[in-house]
């Protein structure tokens, strides 16, 4: 038999029904001289101006046929709503959410009233103390000095009245930290792990708070305030406080610095939870101190401007402390 031309493979064939794998038979290589591995034989070199690719490069850039973060399913998904939503947050009806914040807010109602209920039958011996450390001289020696200026009721139910509003305030202090619990309550399925843990942290921090604002009005901002009274009033006039119109002032003060002490915790509660920022609060300082003095006018009984001026001026302190310590530790 005569030789067939040979096919460009640089093989002679000698039988077109013979395999490929014949051991007599060259397999054509397509190899780059000098390379060992087939795989990489084949692939172009990244140092010749192309892109270098590897088989584990090749496996790995396959997408997960069962789920994962490509695909929206799967055990990337849970990773992804671990991030982008509260664990416990899901969609409930307004009428549920209205009812539940009725609820939230008449137990921190029962709790006022339990503890004015507590608090009222011990309120003619506070009513005595705060009377005379805000004025000069005690229940003995009062009457004897011209500086004092011993309580003067004008109604049979003015003492009671007096002594109802007393154990009131006693009942506003100490249910601040349970509103604060109780709205954490009701957002809590809304918050992150984090968030929760600022907002348990608050609960004792506004007990404290609180009784720091009583305590300022009780030993600074009253005595001051009725001293002022005192010395453009003497000179004029004989001095007999209402103790009706007196304790409303007093309370007044003692509940409304509760409340206002109350500022640097919310602001520190914004912040951490994402809110706001210190920089925005800072940039904008000069309406905080508008609506302080027009809060602090609008709810204060006092007609002569001091009693305003300081609940303000106890405001606006607060505002810039906290934002000068959240500087200071870098939030």
């Amino acid at each position: 038999m005569a030789d067939e031309p040979e096919d460009g493979s640089g093989r002679e064939t000698n039988d077109p029904d013979e395999p490929w794998d014949s051991p007599e038979q060259d397999v054509p290589d397509h190899t780059v001289p000098g390379a060992d591995d087939p795989i990489e034989r084949a692939t172009p070199d990244a140092g010749a101006g192309g892109p270098s690719f590897d088989a584990a490069d090749d496996v790995d850039a396959t997408p997960p046929a069962h789920g994962g973060p490509e695909t929206g399913t799967g055990v990337g998904e849970d990773v992804e709503e671990e991030w982008t939503q509260p664990p416990d947050d899901e969609e409930l009806p307004l009428a549920a959410h209205i009812e539940e914040m009725v609820k939230r807010l008449g137990v921190v109602v029962v709790i006022a009233a339990v503890v004015t209920t507590v608090a009222f039958p011990f309120a003619e011996d506070f009513i005595t103390t705060i009377w005379y450390h805000i004025h000069p001289g005690t229940v003995t020696t009062c009457p004897g000095q011209e500086s004092c200026a011993p309580p003067h009721v004008y109604g049979p139910l003015e003492l009671k009245l007096a002594e109802l509003k007393l154990a009131s305030l006693a009942g506003f202090v100490l249910a601040l930290p349970v509103f604060v619990y109780e709205t954490y309550l009701f957002m809590r399925p809304g918050l992150y792990p984090q968030e929760r843990r600022y907002y348990l942290a608050a609960v004792p921090t506004s007990l404290v708070l609180a009784l720091f604002g009583v305590a300022f009005a009780y030993f600074l901002v009253l005595p001051a305030l009725f001293t002022y009274f005192l010395y453009y009033s003497q000179a004029t006039a004989d001095i007999a406080f209402a103790l009706r119109d007196t304790f409303n002032l007093i309370l007044m003060m003692m509940g409304m610095l509760a409340l206002v002490f109350q500022i640097p915790l919310f602001i520190m509660l914004a912040i951490m939870m994402g809110i706001t920022t210190r920089k925005w609060l800072a940039d904008r300082r000069l309406y905080f101190w508008g609506a302080f003095l027009g809060i602090a006018f609008l709810f204060s009984p006092d007609p002569t401007g001091m009693a305003p001026i300081l609940v303000a001026s106890t405001m606006v302190i607060l505002f810039e402390g906290t934002l000068f310590l959240l500087r200071w530790v870098g939030r």
